[in-house]
């Protein structure tokens, strides 16, 4: 029997690829035969971030479609409205939603494309089939199984980072697997915490462990003088317009590096101002009483950690002067961010047909495919990994809605000079 070719296989199913499905449906109908592999077991995004009271640095109409179809039912809007909160959420005069409630509007939309995802199944390969084809190879329940497709879409997400030579252990952690690892361990009661960083989650961290634990010192440790504090102001969030994109990708390489420095203040090592404002306003308020509980070990770095039987140590060394510290503690979390994975690892056999650059990173065209070789008509998109082609608003979830619009309208054209189909 003949294996039938999907118009689209997706390689994940977070929120990139979430609004892939929504922009197929609204711009193609059902009928388009789209399947997405996801590793996880169900649906979720940074669950062990999803602290309570912590919200998205991103506005709600930035959701999965509204800056590409503000009429989707599939909307920010429309799940309150589904949900029955719609009024409520206006009288709250806030454009931030919480990272809970937005996870669940993820959830809400997702529900209703579970018929186009395989759970629980993992991408082992891409090999071309043929110039029109590409084999995707998946692995569910340690059984491999081979799907057809003429448009690969890679959207893998990002893996956590850790400092050289430390593995995540029962007490050296990553701040995406914070609440996991506080759920491990009920009725808990740490005597000291470490966070390790000075961007958004190293502050949230810092924050849901002071409060949590009221009878646990939290030592925040980091390079900085101070948090510091994200530029949201409104021409600097210009670089996030879909506009930053096409000026970006047409840039010269000097221009490129330019534009990305002058940006990293929107998105990399930066904290929300308030709660900035909430954590001095704690240590400053403990420091009044004589009880410090909130330390900030600024200016500072983490020169060595020894996990042991009953607690690690972290030495701590003070940059202008050299002076070291000993901490005792119960855990160390790190908040030291993501790293882009190399979509060559994913693509296999199917990567020895596309282009790379000098730098070995995958030649991009505007529509975010990957340039391949004269004559395969097979199309690979990446949903991440193209900060280096497109700019710092490429892969966020800012630009979520219309980078899948693109996506899907460039698949179309090329179908059209070859099957029907998308």
């Amino acid at each position: 029997m003949r294996t039938p070719v999907h118009d689209v296989a997706g390689i994940g199913f977070g929120p990139s690829n979430l609004a892939l499905a929504v922009a197929l449906e609204e711009e193609h109908g059902p009928g388009v035969d789209a399947v997405f592999f996801e590793k996880q077991p169900r649906f979720g995004w940074h669950r062990g971030m999803l602290i309570d009271g912590a919200t998205m640095q991103v506005h709600f109409l930035k959701d999965l479609v509204s800056l590409r179809n503000p009429a989707s039912p599939y909307s920010f809007l429309s799940y309150l409205h589904a949900r029955g909160r719609l009024v409520d959420f206006v009288n709250h005069k806030t454009m931030f939603p919480t990272r809970l409630e937005f996870h669940d509007y993820l959830e809400w939309t997702a529900a209703a494309f579970a018929g186009r995802v395989r759970y629980g199944t993992e991408v082992v390969a891409l090999r071309p089939h043929d110039d029109e084809t590409l084999e995707v190879v998946v692995r569910r329940d340690d059984e491999l199984e081979t799907h057809l497709a003429r448009n690969v879409v890679i959207a893998a997400g990002l893996d956590p980072v850790l400092p050289e030579g430390l593995r995540p252990g029962e007490r050296i952690w990553h701040t995406e697997d914070l609440l996991t690892r506080l759920d491990e361990r009920k009725d808990w009661n740490p005597r000291r915490l470490v966070v390790v960083g000075a961007g958004q989650s190293a502050a949230e961290a810092v924050e849901y462990l002071h409060r949590t634990f009221p009878g646990t010192e939290v030592c925040a440790v980091f390079t900085r003088y101070g948090y510091s504090p994200a530029d949201d102001s409104s021409f600097a969030n210009r670089i996030f317009d879909p506009a930053a994109v096409d000026h970006y990708y047409a840039a010269p390489d000097e221009v490129k590096r330019m534009l990305f420095d002058y940006s990293r203040n929107t998105n990399y090592s930066v904290v929300d101002l308030d709660l900035i404002d909430e954590l001095y306003r704690r240590a400053y308020a403990e420091k009044v009483a004589g009880a410090e509980r909130l330390r900030i070990l600024n200016v500072s770095r983490v020169e060595d950690v020894r996990d042991g039987p009953d607690g690690v140590r972290v030495r701590t060394g003070f940059l202008p002067t050299g002076e070291t510290a000993e901490l005792d503690a119960d855990a160390v979390v790190y908040a030291t961010g993501y790293r882009e994975r190399d979509p060559f690892h994913l693509l296999g056999e199917a990567g020895a047909h596309c282009r790379t650059g000098p730098d070995g990173r995958p030649v991009m065209e505007r529509d975010y495919r990957i340039a391949t070789e004269p004559g395969r008509e097979w199309g690979v998109y990446l949903q991440g990994a193209t900060e280096h082609s497109h700019g710092i608003a490429s892969s966020l979830l800012s630009m979520t809605a219309v980078r899948t619009g693109e996506i899907v309208r460039s698949m179309a054209r090329r179908s059209a000079r070859v099957t029907p189909g998308v």
